[in-house]
């Protein structure tokens, strides 16, 4: 049964990835047309589909709106039946559809032919009616579907996926869509965090453990047990950043000393700690932390100590 199963999901992977692979033969001066009326469009970018066309079209609706091209899902039934009054004069409408002759395709070509709107079709079959509808035809041909009938749309819809997003990404590349652009449509979760939570931010919610250079070891110690960050930052007299002690240092130092009374910060702290700026991405603070292979960060705005932020920090944040 294992081997079976195996052998089953590998052949239906390898219909499907031929499937994608031979879109690259459709990538050609009709896509680029479609594309170009897409992003020459003051309007919204409409897609239709029926059946599992019409899952895939509020795929690409969604894709399209979270990377800066406006569009809307319209369902091809819906539409010959009211819904079409959704179309403004300067949509641009896109209908998908694998056999591209299914009666509520038909009907909705002509109608988008009667209001004179720019018309794209994503079809299986570019001989059919809707084939024949319009030169902005998006090919998604493919030799066979992945069931074993070739009957369930399977490598199909997954071409229709893929050069839906290769049309989204155009269209974002296009327009210089960045990624601070689509951080704005997503504010939330952890990929929202991603791209706009900065190290500031976080330090804010922490202590600012610090001492002098004259603080004595055992007051080392007790703040940097209370600042639960395992490090402190030693400032000058003028409050200005010339060292850190981390927890390792104090474990370090008492591992090389037999009476600790007389020593203060400034015999076992290191020179020159890395900071970083408060209006950096905590993501890059991640980097960095990793990059040099420690749990803390000193947030700093030209020496003037910020705060700290701690590995389980980003943790905590879902930076990781």
């Amino acid at each position: 049964m294992s081997s079976e199963i195996k052998s089953i999901a590998k052949n239906a992977l390898m219909i499907e990835t031929k499937a994608v692979a031979g879109l690259e033969n459709f990538i050609n001066d009709q896509f680029v047309a479609a594309v170009q009326a897409v992003i020459a469009s003051k309007g919204r970018f409409i897609v239709s589909g029926i059946g599992k066309s019409a899952i895939i079209a509020q795929k690409i609706v969604a894709t399209c709106n979270s990377t800066g091209t406006p569009s809307m899902y319209l369902h091809a039934a819906d539409a010959i039946h009211g819904d079409s009054g959704m179309i403004g004069p300067d949509d641009v409408v896109m209908i998908i559809s694998k056999s591209g002759e299914s009666p509520e395709i038909k009907l909705l070509v002509d109608l988008v032919a009667h209001f004179g709107n720019p018309l794209i079709a994503m079809v299986g079959n570019v001989d059919s009616y809707l084939g024949k509808a319009t030169p902005l035809v998006v090919n998604t041909t493919v030799d066979q579907e992945a069931c074993i009938h070739n009957l369930a749309p399977t490598s199909s819809t997954t071409a229709q996926m893929v050069m839906g997003d290769l049309m989204a990404i155009s269209f974002m590349e296009l327009k210089g869509f960045n990624s601070k652009d689509f951080a704005k449509f997503h504010p939330g979760g952890n990929l929202g965090k991603r791209l706009t939570l900065t190290t500031g931010a976080i330090a804010k919610q922490n202590t600012q453990p610090s001492v002098k250079a004259s603080t004595s070891l055992k007051e080392v110690i007790n703040v940097i047990s209370k600042s639960r960050m395992g490090a402190t930052v030693v400032l000058d007299d003028t409050d200005a950043i010339i060292g850190m002690i981390t927890d390792g240092d104090i474990r370090r130092m008492l591992e090389q000393h037999n009476s600790i009374q007389d020593l203060t910060a400034a015999d076992i702290f290191h020179k020159k700690p890395i900071t970083i700026s408060s209006d950096t991405l905590a993501i890059e603070a991640f980097d960095l932390m990793k990059a040099h292979d420690i749990s803390q960060l000193i947030v700093a705005d030209e020496a003037h100590y910020k705060g700290m932020i701690h590995m389980h920090d980003l943790m905590k944040e879902g930076i990781l």
